[in-house]
């Protein structure tokens, strides 16, 4: 029976998963963001998130913590060195799952697990929306060709002769 049993197993011995998971975990934390499948990235979430809370108190006890975890030292630096400082006045939710639809192997939910704070995409600032006129662009173009026209230093050669623009007869019209 399955009472009290409510993490999912991922078709893998204990052994395998956490194998599995330490290596997710790693990559996360080191590349911020990763593909994997949604049953993954749920048990991923479960798996790194109390290891980053642990990460907000350096001390040695809990750096020898999340590396009985993740047994990979570069990993458990970048943790304690740069994400702790960005999450260190989140209360919790430190990862993001966006669902990107199916593999096409094998139909399995893909998605994304990612680190909230280093979305590039989702921190960027809206960028304002090109607004529309009813003016053509010939219109718009012919007033800043008139100024730079107007501006122009006159040619001190006697020879050379002016010739008029097409904005200028368009004046004189």
């Amino acid at each position: 029976m399955r009472h009290g049993k409510k993490f999912n197993h991922l078709s893998r011995t204990a052994s395998h998963r956490a194998a599995m998971l330490s290596n997710m975990a790693c990559s996360l934390i080191k590349h911020k963001r990763i593909t994997t499948t949604l049953a993954k990235a749920k048990a991923l979430k479960q798996y790194v998130e109390p290891l980053i809370t642990k990460s907000k108190q350096d001390t040695t006890n809990s750096r020898r913590v999340v590396f009985s975890y993740l047994h990979d030292k570069y990993a458990v630096t970048e943790l304690f060195k740069e994400i702790s400082v960005k999450v260190a006045d989140r209360p919790g939710g430190y990862t993001r799952i966006i669902k990107t639809g199916f593999r096409p192997s094998d139909g399995a939910d893909m998605c994304f697990i990612e680190l909230v704070d280093y979305d590039e995409n989702m921190a960027k600032t809206p960028k304002k929306k090109a607004t529309r006129t009813r003016r053509s662009k010939k219109a718009a173009a012919a007033p800043a060709e008139d100024v730079a026209a107007d501006t122009a230093a006159p040619v001190a050669d006697d020879t050379a002769t002016t010739e008029e623009t097409p904005a200028n007869q368009d004046k004189k019209d």
